[in-house]
């Protein structure tokens, strides 16, 4: 199952969770030119900047390391990866699901709780395996924690999934709970069936994160509102837009209509100056995308016809898609 996006849109653009991709990419890009631009190898690299448990257990390789570096690991280790897919996976789980946890926190906060889920997914992994000498890296921990809060803040939300069958993509709304919650027992069953890290994936990091995620929202939903946090909140920049990609709902199936009849979601802002989207049509076995361009000026309920998207009738006849228009702000 490959998640593509939630069905709760946040109301402020994710400055911080943006920033937050932004410095992982950056840091992952100097890690992969470690070794020509740094004169250091990569492996060096990780075992300086990653989270070494028998750096804080063992004693001859502890001495090797400062009190500040040994400090700093602990929040460093969060910032690499191992390789493209291992950054890409973990920076989309980001992309979908801090935007929101970031909206209910405030920026500030959210800042303060990603790294606490990190410093603490790190720290449960460290004294589960305390003499490891494989480092461990990545940002999962962290994020795994952003996923609990979002299991608990957004129960209601659904989870647009792509499930590959054979060739054919299929999507597919995914309850919240039964989404995040799968995924959680995954992570349980690895780690209490598995090595420690097993594959290369430290499990017990990501349950820590998960767990630690759900547990601290209580403390972040008390804290005050006021101050430079209530300031950085009242100036967010408001979201102006819907998704790119939206998949639309069920259409009149009658079976001497040729046509198709569906419904797509856009603000006012993007009815004033138009927009492109992309749109995904399941209707049995047939499943197509298109590139739809809303013109500007469109108003509520307008309709667009677009031309041969319709049903393929026995008289050999292709129907049209009448698209109607719904402007609203997308929260």
């Amino acid at each position: 199952m490959i998640p593509i996006r939630d069905t709760i849109p946040s109301k402020n653009y994710p400055v911080v969770n943006t920033t937050l991709i932004g410095v992982n990419i950056c840091i992952f890009l100097i890690q992969m030119s470690s070794s020509h631009s740094l004169g250091i190898g990569l492996d060096r690299f990780i075992y300086t900047y990653g989270l070494v448990p028998a750096r804080f257990s063992v004693p001859y390789i502890s001495s090797h390391f400062t009190l500040s570096q040994q400090l700093f690991s602990l929040i460093s280790y969060m910032f690499l990866h191992g390789g493209f897919m291992h950054i890409a996976g973990n920076m989309w789980f980001l992309h979908i699901f801090g935007d929101n946890v970031e909206d209910r926190l405030g920026s500030f906060y959210y800042l303060v709780f990603y790294l606490l889920c990190g410093l603490t997914s790190g720290l449960f992994h460290l004294f589960l395996n305390y003499h490891s000498t494989v480092p461990t890296i990545g940002a999962s921990g962290a994020i795994a924690g952003v996923m609990g809060a979002y299991f608990i803040l957004y129960p209601h939300s659904k989870i647009l999934t792509l499930i590959p069958i054979i060739i054919i993509p299929w999507f597919v709304e995914i309850p919240a709970v039964f989404f995040l919650g799968f995924w959680f027992v995954i992570q349980l069953f690895n780690a209490a069936f598995s090595n420690a890290m097993s594959g290369g994936i430290a499990w017990w990091a990501h349950v820590g994160g998960f767990v630690f995620g759900i547990m601290s929202l209580k403390f972040f939903n008390v804290l005050p509102k006021t101050g430079i946090v209530g300031i950085l909140k009242a100036a967010a920049f408001k979201k102006k837009t819907t998704p790119r990609f939206q998949v639309l709902k069920s259409s009149n199936l009658r079976s001497q209509d040729r046509n198709l009849y569906k419904e797509i979601s856009i603000t006012p802002y993007e009815a004033a100056a138009g927009a492109k989207k992309t749109i995904n049509i399941a209707w049995g076995f047939y499943n197509r995308f298109y590139n739809v361009t809303i013109p500007a000026g469109t108003r509520d309920g307008m309709v667009l016809r677009l031309k041969g998207i319709g049903k393929q009738m026995p008289n050999g006849y292709q129907g049209d898609l009448l698209l109607k228009i719904r402007i609203q702000q997308p929260w």
